[in-house]
């Protein structure tokens, strides 16, 4: 009797446990889209030509403004970029956190294990050497840099099949910063034989900017974010998995090498594809999941949505202060992602260097 008592006492306070966490999940991606959300008005309302937030309200809703200039404003300018800016953090805030999963390495992110740099390599050798060729096939482009750049990460990383993070924490990163150097080499390389306007066009989007993006550039993400944002919820498990050791995953009967393949094809189609639209942004898939980790732990069922949302939001933000900060003149996103982004680089490294 004692014994049933107990058990239904574990599993009530089980049950409680369980529904906590999933009430601070809630709460947590509740939060975040409340703040996007703040920031998507601000994104529409401040800027070089302010408009009232009722103003924006009514050019959304088509109804009648006291200005013909506000829709034009909004809906071609502002909105877009405020879209695109949500949807590439996001890829990045998945990516960056099955990256870091895949690696078992905290310091590992898209642009800081070169990915993101084959991806600008692929795009760039596209609209370089071949500009008559169809936009349609740049995503693809950037996307065959990204896997050529991971497979040689993967290849030059590994040791003793088991990931370079699991190894040594800075390796994999040391690997990664020498394949960006090659990779951002042959991109300038590639620049001098451009025509100027393609080269000047380049420079500014290597830099990481959503600058003069529109519908056109929501239209490409669309169908990539709608596949592969999903996508990495159902890999949330294998990586749950491969966290506990190789020898363990083996043991449960998870296909390593099949597992691992997918999720880094994933990985870096989400992060290959946002290079097309907005160039290099750095730091975004390597903050993002560490403020998503502090706030619903460490099981990624919960931490890819949660690092999804925070990306999104942190790039519309520094997007927002890049705009805002001193009208006329405007700072890319990947500039201001890159001023937060150092630092916390460096303070990982310290803190990882000193545990």
């Amino acid at each position: 009797m004692k014994a049933t008592l107990h058990i239904h006492s574990i599993t009530r306070r089980s049950w409680r446990v369980s529904l906590k966490n999933i009430s601070r999940l809630y709460l947590v991606l509740g939060s975040l889209l409340f703040a996007t959300f703040i920031t998507f008005v601000l994104q529409l309302w401040l800027g070089e030509y302010p408009i009232a937030p009722f103003d924006v309200l009514n050019t959304l809703l088509s109804r009648q403004v006291t200005d013909k200039n506000y829709h034009f404003v909004v809906m071609e300018l502002r909105l877009p970029r405020a879209i695109v800016a949500w949807m590439v953090g996001m890829a990045l805030g998945a990516s960056g956190a099955i990256i870091q999963g895949l690696t078992r390495n905290p310091l590992a992110s898209p642009d800081l294990t070169g990915v993101s740099a084959g991806a600008s390599a692929g795009a760039v050798t596209m609209f370089v050497f071949f500009p008559g060729a169809p936009d349609v096939l740049l995503p693809l482009a950037a996307f065959g840099g990204g896997i050529f750049t991971a497979w040689l990460l993967y290849l030059f990383a590994w040791r003793n099949r088991s990931t370079a993070g699991s190894d040594s924490p800075l390796r994999l990163i040391l690997i990664g910063i020498g394949l960006s150097a090659v990779l951002s080499a042959f991109t300038s390389f590639a620049l001098t034989f451009s025509e100027i306007w393609n080269a000047q066009r380049a420079m500014i989007w290597l830099t990481g900017t959503v600058y003069a993006t529109g519908w056109d550039d929501v239209n490409a993400l669309f169908p990539w974010l709608v596949v592969g944002l999903p996508l990495t919820l159902l890999g949330a498990r294998d990586l749950n998995v491969l966290n506990l050791g190789d020898n363990v995953a083996q043991g449960l009967g998870l296909p390593l090498h099949t597992v691992r393949a997918f999720l880094l094809l994933l990985a870096v189609a989400l992060a290959g594809v946002t290079v097309t639209v907005a160039g290099i942004m750095g730091f975004v898939g390597l903050i993002a999941p560490h403020l998503a980790r502090r706030l619903v732990g460490v099981m990624h069922e919960k931490l890819i949505p949660t690092s999804a949302l925070m990306g999104g939001f942190l790039l519309i933000l520094a997007d927002l202060i890049g705009r805002t900060i001193r009208p006329p003149t405007e700072i890319p996103a990947g500039i201001v992602i890159s001023i937060v982004g150092v630092p916390f680089f460096l303070y990982l490294l310290w803190k990882r260097e000193k545990a």
